[in-house]
């Protein structure tokens, strides 16, 4: 039997060390469905139940492998599916490809069934790399290309093979005009900014009394480096949500998260420093960096085109940075005072207890927060972490202690709802020996969790570790635009586009042959997190929160909470106690002290 096209893209994937391809089918994909039959489904594929939710599962499996996600989806619908997760993997700069079908070459240009310009669709999702395979001879430059550019510009990109183009005889390129032929080798390499460079950024970091330290995705690869320049330069740390797992949040100089989302510490941290050192983020909001002018600041980047963009930084430092952290380290002088560390640190204890007492604070029927601070001590040691958008992504930021060996992430750019599910999904594929935890909203379950709950069912078996847990924080209301209308547009909720009804995740999940368990009270939630991490297989835990616990911002002066009080109490039909009880009695147990800068 001849290789067809569709064969050999199968192969090519095999020879690039894919493993798993996340899709749906369609038949814009027949050929490449029947190559898999062919192949003995191998790589494997994935069904999920929607493209997008494949696309999510790839980008999940790159973040936490790091090697490349593969996403197919058949032409028309299926490729237009695919554009969120994409666009995720493109704004968390994520490899990820997505392979797609179309229409017949003698069918397009003439208005056919799912005829749909792919190349105009994805030309901002898959701007470094997206083309069409129309001959065969095409194909392995064009596949080696777009693998080659996900991996070293870590993003998108996407082949188009028309079905009928799938179904031809396979020929390799010739050794003739016009023929470009191809090599699947990638070697490693690492990018060193200059010497000159290096010593304006020490310059800068020697004459600084009070460091800061910023650290996003891109200094994953340098914790031990990251952690000894902390040490050397007696720095507080904080972390982008990205960069949450960068750094072990038991180390006493590391201040959590920044931004809205972000800790107290994080916010005092750069409030009050005189130099800021940025390492691998591109963290957007800049009224939670430094005043202009307060600080002087040096960022390292492996990106030319991501540096100096988020503060005036005096100096950019374009590289790798485990390898730009070696080089500039022996030029730090360690011999400053501890004042500077040591208030970071009594600020991050102040912190944890701040936590506590939240955590502890009674709520109708259970506080949100409460949920996330039991859990985090049950964690396992190897636990992946993948957090959804919203209200939930508050709790994860910053009730969850991240220790060595643990990994977490979210969608940290495109901020995507219902992201949690399939990421803690493609992340059971990257490391199937290890136990994955979803902490989802009830919005994002139902806009597309629950579906992925059969996906889950479906695939429980091929897991070494069969542990998938999924917390449900179900409030019956879409929580963060809720406060973000009550504390930014000082308007009351608008229940018909807030409110949402109250499903029965636990027995839908029990329907499916998984573990279902529903808490209704604050003194079950401890054994039912426990229960789920000691079941044989997914389990789908659904906690009753009050959704007028609030997202208190790290920055928030009483004065700003007793405005919001009263925009809330005089006109927000809320369903929640704290509104019922008295909300500005209530913010003096959530709020660390009468904030102000």
């Amino acid at each position: 039997m001849s290789t067809k096209v569709s064969d050999h893209v199968l192969q090519r994937l095999r020879e690039w060390g894919v493993e798993h391809v996340f899709g749906y089918p369609g038949d814009g994909i027949n050929g490449l469905l029947a190559a898999w039959g062919r192949a003995e489904n191998q790589p494997r594929f994935i069904q999920s139940r929607h493209e997008e939710m494949s696309a999510l599962q790839a980008v999940g499996y790159a973040k936490f492998s790091g090697r490349l996600g593969v996403c197919v989806a058949t032409s028309g619908p299926g490729a237009i599916h695919v554009l969120n997760g994409l666009y995720d993997a493109k704004l968390d700069h994520v490899p990820v490809l997505a392979i797609v079908g179309q229409t017949h070459r003698t069918a397009m240009g003439g208005s056919y069934q799912q005829e749909v310009d792919l190349h105009t669709l994805f030309k901002d999702v898959a701007s470094d790399f997206v083309e069409t395979v129309t001959v065969p001879e095409q194909l392995p430059n064009v596949l080696d290309r777009a693998i080659r550019t996900a991996y070293a510009r870590r993003c998108p990109t996407a082949v188009i093979i028309p079905g009928d183009v799938q179904e031809l005889d396979y020929s390799a390129p010739t050794h003739d005009f016009k023929m470009v032929p191809s090599s699947l080798d990638r070697s490693s390499w690492t990018a060193i900014p200059s010497q000159e460079s290096l010593e304006r950024a020490a310059e800068i970091l020697n004459t600084g009394d009070k460091v800061a330290i910023l650290v996003g995705q891109g200094a994953a690869g340098a914790r031990a480096e990251v952690e000894r320049m902390a040490e050397v330069l007696g720095a507080g740390v904080a972390k982008a949500l990205l960069g949450k797992d960068v750094l072990s949040d038991e180390l006493p100089y590391v201040t959590g998260s920044i931004g809205l989302l972000g800790t107290r510490p994080s916010y005092e941290l750069m409030r009050d420093c005189d130099t800021l050192l940025t390492i691998g983020s591109s963290f957007p909001y800049s009224q939670y960096l430094p005043d202009f002018g307060e600080a002087r600041g040096v960022q390292i980047d492996l990106e030319p085109h991501m540096v100096g963009m988020r503060y005036p930084y005096e100096v950019n430092l374009v590289g790798d940075a485990r390898a730009t952290l070696e080089r500039l380290i022996p030029m730090i002088d360690p011999a400053r005072g501890r004042e500077w560390f040591d208030t970071v640190c009594d600020n991050v204890t102040h912190w944890r207890d701040v936590l506590e007492r939240r955590a502890k604070v009674s709520a109708d029927p259970i506080n949100p927060e409460y949920v996330a601070h039991a859990l985090d001590p049950l964690l396992p040691a190897d636990a992946i972490v993948t957090s959804d958008s919203g209200s939930m992504a508050n709790w994860y930021a910053r009730h969850l202690t991240m220790r060595p060996g643990m990994r977490g992430s979210l969608s940290g750019t495109l901020a995507t709802m219902g992201s949690a599910v399939p990421y803690a999904i493609g992340a059971k594929f990257a490391h199937p020996d290890r136990p994955a935890i979803a902490l989802v909203g009830d919005g994002a379950m139902q806009m597309n969790g629950m579906a992925e709950l059969i996906t889950a069912a479906k695939y429980r078996d091929q897991w070494e570790d069969p542990r998938l847990v999924i917390g449900i924080w179900n409030n019956q209301d879409l929580n963060q635009v809720t406060w973000e209308m009550r504390a930014m547009g000082g308007a009351p909720s608008f229940l018909p586009s807030q409110a949402l009804p109250d499903v029965q995740y636990a027995s839908f999940a029990r329907s499916l042959g998984l573990t279902g368990i529903r808490v209704e009270k604050p003194e079950d939630v401890e054994a039912a997190w426990r229960a789920g991490l000691e079941a044989d297989g997914p389990a789908v835990i659904e906690f009753l929160t009050d959704p007028a616990v609030p997202p208190i911002p790290p920055h928030a002066t009483w004065d700003e909470m007793e405005a919001t009080a009263a925009s809330i109490l005089k006109g927000d039909a809320d369903r929640g106690s704290m509104v019922k009880q008295g909300f500005k009695a209530k913010m003096q147990e959530f709020l660390p002290g009468r904030a102000k800068k």
